[in-house]
């Protein structure tokens, strides 16, 4: 039988190699893709978000987690059934205008497809009424508003109201982060949810989806 918690070790310890002979092993087994993906790959990198989160991982290594997750998601996409991919929701996430900023942002937005979500990462520089038409185009269940300076902090609110005034506010769930935003901060502007890091948005995003 497929060995899921060597699979998840190897995603650990980002040895992607390994994952990926694991994989095509559980699969040469008949073991469901589902299966693998679910109980293998995501379970790993649910670990490397609480590494991450407690500071046992470091962004170099999450990087290499979430690419060797990435890979092996490649090889069992044509093998997961319509309607039994991984997706658990959908997100749409970008850096607020006036700001340029996307490391965090890119390796949250990683860090959430790892996680089984469907991701729209839409960049950087994005005005209150881009995010407004991205929501409805994608049908986003969760926002992720990213900004990296204090400068542009206040653009987080002006979308939050933005979003408000839309309409959409009880459709979708906001969340903000990087590295001036605070929790105070989400709370004064009207977000749901604020997470110092990838790892924790990732988590943080799971349980606003449920």
């Amino acid at each position: 039988m497929a060995d899921f918690n060597a699979m998840t070790e190897a995603l650990v310890a980002c040895d992607e190699a390994k994952v990926i002979q694991l994989v095509n092993a559980a699969l040469s087994e008949n073991v469901p893709a589902f299966d693998i993906l679910n109980k293998g790959l995501i379970a790993g990198m649910d670990i490397v978000g609480e590494k991450m989160e407690s500071g046992d991982m470091f962004i170099p290594e999450v990087l290499m987690a979430a690419q060797a997750m990435g890979n092996c998601v490649k090889i069992l996409k044509p093998l997961l059934k319509e309607g039994e991919s991984s997706s658990s929701g959908t997100v749409l996430i970008g850096t607020v205008k006036g700001d340029l900023h996307d490391i965090g942002k890119n390796l949250v937005a990683m860090m959430m497809e790892s996680a089984g979500m469907t991701v729209h990462n839409i960049g950087v520089d994005i005005a209150p009424e881009e995010f407004v038409k991205q929501i409805k185009d994608k049908n986003a269940q969760i926002v992720c508003l990213s900004a990296l300076l204090t400068t542009t902090m206040p653009m987080m609110k002006k979308t939050v109201d933005a979003i408000k005034e839309s309409g959409l506010r009880e459709k979708v769930k906001i969340m903000v982060g990087g590295a001036p935003v605070t929790q105070v901060f989400a709370d004064e502007i009207g977000a749901d949810g604020f997470a110092p890091d990838a790892g924790s948005a990732s988590k943080l995003a799971k349980s606003l989806l449920n």
